[in-house]
């Protein structure tokens, strides 16, 4: 990472100290199967945020001005197990710092980590998980790790909600709560979606997005990309009023697979990210105080829905 600074903000929006937010990169490509280059992508992303608007037009704020802290990218590649184990102890490192907390992979897997730790600070937590994808593998190639294996563990441990699913195996189907489970195919002709899923989340949200629930159309370059998913506008929709409604405590973005040829993938990504953002701090002042409010008495805040010897 070459990066000095998350966007190119000034150095006073950008330390630690002073800053409301973290954004920590992990550019972790070591279990994917469809095709490599997440790994690339923490920086293609950091890269187009350098040449972004940083004032935004919908919510008439300049979000960066709440700080910005860029912080070191996690690299620990001994071993799949190893990364998730580092992304989960600097996740929640800074979470103890009270600070709002993102992350950018990577590959899925990075989600593993990530969530572990948001779901040992917050209580009643709720995932919500957009992407094409399940990926409700209890294992996969001897791993529990895998990015196959991205949600397995939040949907024994935290309220999950999937929006924008368009792929699963037989097998994951009987994992999957179906109620809690929002098909692409069906999303389509149900314009009620947006409010029965929110209707079905906890207080405290963490947001874990997958770049493959956008639509391949404004989203080609993702580590498995598929037709059918959610465009811009109705995606911004969506989060707006997650992030009006509920208490995002943070996100991730996964699977932005950058291409040499094409950019507009990374230039997506880094509008999301900073949209995100913008929704998150849009009533609070710069001077405002940031209060996460984690509970640092909390270390499993949700008994197991599936017994551990269970077979997958």
């Amino acid at each position: 990472m070459t990066n000095n600074t998350y966007a190119g903000v000034p150095e006073e929006f950008s330390k630690l100290e002073q800053s409301k937010i973290v954004l920590i990169p992990v550019p972790y490509d070591g279990t994917s199967t469809v095709q490599k280059g997440a790994g690339k992508g923490p920086e293609a992303f950091l890269n187009a945020s350098n040449n972004m608007e940083l004032y935004d037009i919908e919510t008439d704020t300049e979000v960066y001005q709440q700080g910005v802290y860029l912080a070191d990218s996690v690299e620990d590649n001994a071993s799949p197990e190893a990364l998730v184990e580092a992304v989960h102890q600097t996740t929640k490192k800074y979470i103890k710092k009270n600070k709002f907390v993102t992350i950018f992979g990577g590959e899925h897997s990075v989600s593993i980590g990530t969530i572990r730790a948001f779901n040992d600070m917050f209580p009643s937590l709720t995932v919500l998980h957009i992407g094409a994808h399940v990926h409700l593998q209890k294992s996969h190639d001897g791993s529990s790790v895998n990015n196959a294996c991205a949600l397995y563990e939040a949907n024994q441990t935290t309220n999950l909600i999937q929006v924008g699913i368009r792929s699963m195996s037989a097998k994951e189907k009987t994992i999957a709560d179906t109620d809690k489970t929002y098909f692409a195919h069906e999303m389509v002709v149900d314009d009620t979606w947006i409010d029965s899923a929110i209707d079905q989340m906890t207080d405290n949200v963490f947001i874990n997005f997958s770049l493959s629930g956008l639509d391949i159309s404004i989203m080609p370059n993702t580590c498995s990309p598929l037709p059918g998913g959610l465009f811009w506008y109705e995606t911004l929709d969506f989060l707006k009023q997650v992030f009006a409604e509920k208490n995002v405590v943070g996100f991730d973005i996964v699977d932005l697979c950058p291409s040499v040829k094409q950019k507009s993938s990374d230039f997506l990504a880094a509008k999301l990210y900073y949209k995100m953002l913008s929704y998150k701090f849009m009533g609070q002042e710069v001077g405002d105080d940031y209060d996460n409010t984690y509970d640092n008495t909390k270390q499993k805040n949700n008994v197991s829905k599936f017994n551990d010897d269970d077979e997958y």
